[in-house]
């Protein structure tokens, strides 16, 4: 682990100030290296105060530590501090012939996509970007709904760390207090020989605590913690796969359709060029959509977007 990490777990753990001598004799090295790492952790955006005669305190902010969230989940992690974007980073893995159950891992994107190649705001502080690659070589027709188990995983983890109850709008995205603060993309790679689902790639981009939006997103767009996070972004990303691998599917798509903001609720949807309406009845377990028309007939919808009526 690098000094400028060091330092940072030291900080963290404190809640008071620390002289920069008590953590230059805890780790064994220099008051210099100590003041280099304190600009360093400043530069990664952390808010570090710092009182002549009794030292620096941690007031804001956290530190991606890769070694950390491989020790507390079943993943193994690629990091970046910056990068095109992870689903990318992912996808080069893939066709390099890696392993699975890696987690590609950025804390900003300068071309992050989402659903139907939309950009994806990936500022370079307060956002978790990952992608976690999987190889399930199975039929498409066994395959289990990654994205909603994703999104129960997510809602698990939040709710487990921060007693902070989210909703999830059918199909990807994760809503707080009416504002879209996650959203999840899954691809997959299928061999033609076989047939077989051979990899998968779930995206994930979370703003955890993002403060300042651009103009056209701040009414539709927010955080997790915008005033201060109670917990770090590696507790959050170890707790979120750790529930993904460990947690019954029938939990997790239970949690999907538990805390669903869509069920129950009149939605428009469009089909070639019409737009329809009706009620929002079911969620299959593999994540299609059961609308009730107002005619009394009922259809699933198995991608797409949907409006709600009301909220």
């Amino acid at each position: 682990m690098k000094s400028y990490q060091q330092v940072y777990n030291i900080l963290v753990s404190e809640r008071d100030y620390l002289s920069g001598e008590k953590i230059a004799e805890s780790l064994n090295i220099s008051r210099t290296a100590v003041w280099k790492a304190i600009q360093r952790l400043q530069q990664e955006g952390l808010i570090i105060d710092s009182i002549k005669n009794r030292g620096y305190k941690l007031i804001q902010g956290d530190l991606i530590l890769p070694q950390e969230i491989e020790k507390r989940s079943p993943v193994v992690v690629q990091f970046k501090a910056s990068t095109k974007s992870t689903q990318t980073d992912a996808k080069k893995a893939v066709e390099a012939g890696s392993a699975g159950d890696t987690l590609y891992l950025s804390t900003s994107q300068t071309a992050g996509r989402g659903r139907f190649h939309r950009p994806y705001f990936s500022p370079p502080q307060g956002g978790i970007y990952m992608s976690l690659h999987i190889k399930p070589n199975l039929p498409y027709d066994q395959l289990p709904a990654y994205t909603l188990l994703v999104a129960g995983a997510i809602y698990k983890a939040i709710k487990n760390l921060a007693m902070i109850d989210i909703s999830i709008k059918w199909v990807n995205d994760i809503y707080l207090n009416q504002k879209k603060i996650a959203g999840i993309l899954t691809e997959a790679v299928t061999s033609v020989e076989t047939g077989l689902v051979t990899d998968i790639i779930i995206g994930v981009g979370l703003n955890f605590s993002i403060i300042d939006f651009p103009q056209d997103l701040k009414e539709k767009a927010g955080s997790l913690f915008p005033n201060g996070a109670p917990i770090t972004r590696n507790d959050l990303i170890s707790e979120i796969w750790k529930y993904f691998y460990e947690t019954d599917h029938e939990e997790l798509l239970h949690l999907y359709k538990q805390h669903s903001m869509v069920l129950g609720n009149e939605v428009s949807f469009k089909q070639g060029e019409e737009i329809l309406s009706g009620k929002a009845t079911n969620i299959s377990d593999k994540g299609e959509l059961q609308i009730e028309l107002a005619n009394g007939k009922k259809i699933w919808l198995n991608s797409g977007e949907i409006s709600l009526t009301k909220w």
